[in-house]
């Protein structure tokens, strides 16, 4: 049997200065298909526990456009001010289990990681705040 912890699947990516500007993050809709069936203008919740287990909803929204095709925005305004989310901020959705009673919509362990120099060097830390 499959260990679960392999089993779960993630998606991440490095936040540029607009989506900390806006509070709005975007991927691309081929970094989220294993997650998410596309449906043009649909809205959908996503729910995440970050790494303090604080839990968190999001809105995201499907979107097409001809010249840079499917892409998921997330709107995370309350998160990304009390985190003090910053550009080049790596952001990091694991999927976990659905259990029983649950909502029916995706939930997600959120971890941030931002770069830090330490000693001259320069490492990536989780955020914890």
């Amino acid at each position: 049997m499959k260990n679960q912890e392999q089993a779960r699947q993630s998606f991440s990516k490095h936040l540029t200065l607009s989506e900390v500007k806006d509070r709005i993050i975007f991927f691309s809709y081929t970094d989220v298909v294993p997650f998410f069936e596309f449906q043009e203008g649909y809205l959908f919740f996503v729910n995440v526990t970050d790494s303090l287990r604080k839990p968190w909803t999001f809105i995201g929204t499907f979107y097409a456009n001809p010249e840079i095709g499917k892409y998921v925005s997330i709107k995370w305004k309350k998160i990304s001010s009390e985190k003090r989310l910053k550009a080049n901020n790596e952001v990091i959705f694991t999927e976990r289990p659905r259990h029983e009673g649950e909502a029916p919509w995706k939930k997600f362990k959120l971890v941030i990681k931002r770069k830090i120099k330490l000693f001259g060097q320069v490492i990536w830390g989780e955020l914890k705040v």
